[in-house]
């Protein structure tokens, strides 16, 4: 779907112009004055290799049958990679690690009253795709780690299934204490929702992609145009990824002999209940044969009945049965050694394993790594050898739950503790705008990439287009700071792809990098994310996935050769300021909102004030939250700052540091990342330990920044939110002690 952009002065596209050609002349971070003309170069050298076609010719290999986690293709595809790794110079290995991988034996969802209706759980195939007719080896709509079970119950819908849609149904007088649930996709991550349902007492759970959000609503439906149509049915996993990611028999440890696996039963991280994705078209009948109250207005979707929340008169049959086997896991690894630093390792992933096909997730993505690889593997053929270590990693089993990454991080976690100097990822990509998030320790660096990389469609810079967008489009604050800053911010990583395990376990400044915007439509995890879809909708030419080529590509090049490695912290400490900001206002709205409330409630005005149109609630008196110290977060933050800016003034003033010199503070400055990672972990998941970034708690993938105060002020657990700022306070302090370190070295 293509973004409509008001028309810029031309004052403001001079501007633009004028700050790019400038931008270009500048020293590249980590390099000296003379050393960074000739990294363009090689930069330069490395976008003519650059080949769209192979990318295409690679995708349409590696889609044409399902090669899902274990799989006879995924093996095949595995093979393919490390062949052409290997012929380009690459010492490649498959690296095996064997996985629990359920799969489905039975599935069954039927309406049982008021009138009988078996829900088909099928994809229609059609002509216009020429992989969707296969049946060998396809697996059909479920969700991985589901619980097996049978049970029948009155139906309730629950909107997305997310917390705040439960304390609306309270007010209604609403408990699906005994009943399945039904809800939709959206507004969190899929595993959320029947982790939630099984805490709110329900026996099962069920979810659809209602077509207001993800089907005809939003434009023509596939094969015609790129949305889902009536048959489509989301796959995923619904392991509790929030708690952690891997095999969820051998959570935090890789499964050796001494080192046994859970089993599926006394595993934590598998699903309770039974739950189960299906169409549209299935959910129809059922959220039909609703009756009771009318959902909230925000609540509806685009089917065409009146929206009810029950319970009942539905009731619903909900069956699974499930292979719980284990399952070997390929992971592709390829090994570029470094001249000067062979100890120092610049990784790069992307998964090559898919639900079914997996065109743009993930195969998207894995192509224009392999076509860095090959470029990389052109440069050698010249003389060049990259400094440090370069190591190109394809994962396999990412989509049950970053199976292949997670168990070769716990399997190789002593080694990467040393000498993983930084990890850049990419999943599925597409035609669009740039897209960055990562550790903020890297900000400036990926900022200078995405200024050195032309967009295909407009001819400006990535970085530039990604800011016209933001001017544009932006909530008033984005648009202000893409303005006035230099820098566009990143965003920051919670959960969802096989940067995981690199930033949030051990420590390791992570970048996760893509295209996409102008690729919407309705394929993911279903049978047509294949090649004629993406091909059609996604990036015909593949000049997107060569922009990311180049973006990567130059990512592990100025990492892999630079003088002294490319982190700044002056970014990372204005970032953590505002989040600092953001859970102290957080705690202020708490108070304001609990001491409102309880007057409105005291003074018996909630019904004067309630829309008469909505159902009736019921209203309860809310905890106001007290005083909480941050004198410790801001003095720690303040001396974040002031050691930032020292290191910034004394690497300025450092044309020459000697060669022994450098090697200690890149020793130094690499590992700062570790610095905050607490051993503990996070309350209630032990396996998250980074102190500033974690996948939240009810949102999944979704990012919490300073997750022990603000999910402890979310939930008014006012102990932990003040036992949370010491911890992050303490954490910082470590952090900029490395700092210092490395200032005093340079001086």
């Amino acid at each position: 779907m293509k973004h409509s952009f008001r028309k810029a002065s031309f004052v403001f596209l001079l501007t633009i112009a004028t700050c790019t050609i400038r931008a270009n002349a500048q020293q590249l971070l980590g390099f000296k004055s003379e050393s960074t003309k000739k990294e363009f170069d090689l930069e330069a050298a490395f976008d003519k290799q650059l080949q769209a076609n192979n990318l295409k010719e690679w995708m349409k290999l590696m889609t044409a049958y399902p090669h899902q986690v274990g799989s006879a293709y995924g093996l095949k595809n595995a093979l393919f990679i490390k062949d052409k790794l290997a012929s380009w110079g690459f010492e490649a290995k498959i690296d095996t690690v064997h996985v629990l991988f359920p799969t489905p034996k039975l599935r069954v969802v039927e309406l049982v009253e008021p009138t009988k209706f078996k829900a088909t759980l099928l994809e229609k195939p059609f002509k216009e795709d020429a992989t969707s007719s296969q049946t060998k080896d396809v697996l059909p709509p479920y969700h991985a780690y589901s619980a097996a079970g049978d049970v029948t119950a009155e139906l309730v819908f629950v909107n997305y299934g997310i917390p705040a849609d439960y304390e609306e149904l309270e007010k209604m007088g609403i408990d699906v204490k005994g009943k399945i649930v039904i809800a939709k996709y959206g507004n969190s991550w899929r595993g959320i929702k029947p982790k939630v349902a099984y805490e709110k007492g329900a026996i099962g759970c069920i979810i659809y992609s209602d077509p207001k959000e993800d089907g005809y609503f939003q434009g023509d439906v596939y094969p015609k145009g790129a949305y889902k149509n009536e048959t489509g049915a989301q796959r995923g996993s619904v392991v509790d990824l929030p708690q952690a990611p891997g095999d969820p028999l051998s959570n935090g440890f890789y499964a050796t002999g001494d080192k046994k696996r859970l089993t599926v039963e006394e595993a934590p991280a598998m699903m309770k209940i039974p739950v189960l994705p299906i169409s549209y078209s299935d959910a129809l009948p059922l959220l039909k044969a609703l009756g009771g109250q009318v959902a909230p207005a925000a609540w509806r979707g685009a089917l065409p009945i009146t929206y009810h929340i029950g319970p009942g008169p539905a009731k619903v049959h909900l069956k699974l049965d499930f292979n719980f086997n284990i399952v070997p896991c390929y992971n592709v690894i390829g090994t570029l050694k470094g001249s000067e630093f062979p100890d120092q390792w610049v990784i790069r992933g992307n998964h090559h394993d898919a639900w079914v096909f997996g065109a743009a997730d993930p195969v998207s993505g894995a192509v224009a790594e392999l076509e860095e690889a090959r470029a990389l593997g052109e440069l050698l053929k010249t003389g060049w050898k990259p400094k440090r270590s370069v190591v190109y990693c394809f994962w396999d089993g990412e989509e049950p739950g970053l199976l292949g990454s997670t168990e070769w991080v716990e399997k190789y976690q002593d080694v990467l503790k040393e000498k993983a100097v930084v990890y850049v990822n990419s999943d599925g990509n597409g035609r669009g705008y740039f897209s960055a998030g990562g550790s903020h320790t890297l900000e400036k660096f990926i900022n200078q990439v995405g200024r050195d990389v032309t967009d295909p469609e407009k001819g400006t810079s990535v970085l530039e287009r990604l800011r016209s967008k933001m001017i544009v489009d932006g909530n008033p604050t984005a648009r202000q700071e893409a303005r006035s800053r230099t820098d566009l911010r990143i965003s920051a990583l919670g959960s969802g792809s096989d940067y995981t395990p690199f930033i949030q376990h051990l420590g390791i400044a992570s970048l996760n990098l893509g295209f996409g915007g102008e690729d919407d439509g309705g394929d993911y995890h279903t049978i047509f994310d294949s090649y004629d879809d993406y091909v059609r909708f996604k990036d015909a030419d593949f000049s997107y996935g060569i922009a990311l080529s180049k973006t990567a590509g130059r990512s592990i090049l100025r990492f892999a050769n630079a003088e002294i490695l490319p982190f700044e912290f002056g970014n990372f400490s204005n970032t953590v300021s505002m989040y600092a900001a953001d859970v102290k206002k957080l705690l202020e709205t708490s108070r304001a909102t609990a001491e409102e409330h309880n007057k409105l409630l005291a003074e018996g005005r909630f019904e004067a004030v309630a829309d008469p149109k909505e159902p009736k609630q019921i209203f309860k008196s809310m905890p106001v939250a007290p005083y909480l110290n941050f004198a410790p977060l801001e003095n720690a933050l303040t001396q974040l700052q002031e050691s930032a800016d020292a290191y910034t003034k004394a690497l300025a003033k450092s044309e020459n540091i000697p060669a022994e010199k450098l090697a200690q503070v890149n020793q130094i400055i690499y590992k700062t990342e570790r610095f905050l990672i607490n051993e503990k972990g996070l309350p209630k998941r032990p396996w998250y330990r980074h102190q500033i970034y974690a996948p939240g708690f009810y949102t999944g993938y979704g990012v919490k920044t300073l997750p022990m105060i603000r999910e402890a002020i979310e939930q008014k657990n006012w102990a932990e939110a003040e036992e949370g700022i010491g911890r992050i306070s303490e954490v910082l302090k470590n952090f900029t002690s490395e700092i210092d370190k490395a200032t005093s070295i340079i001086k």
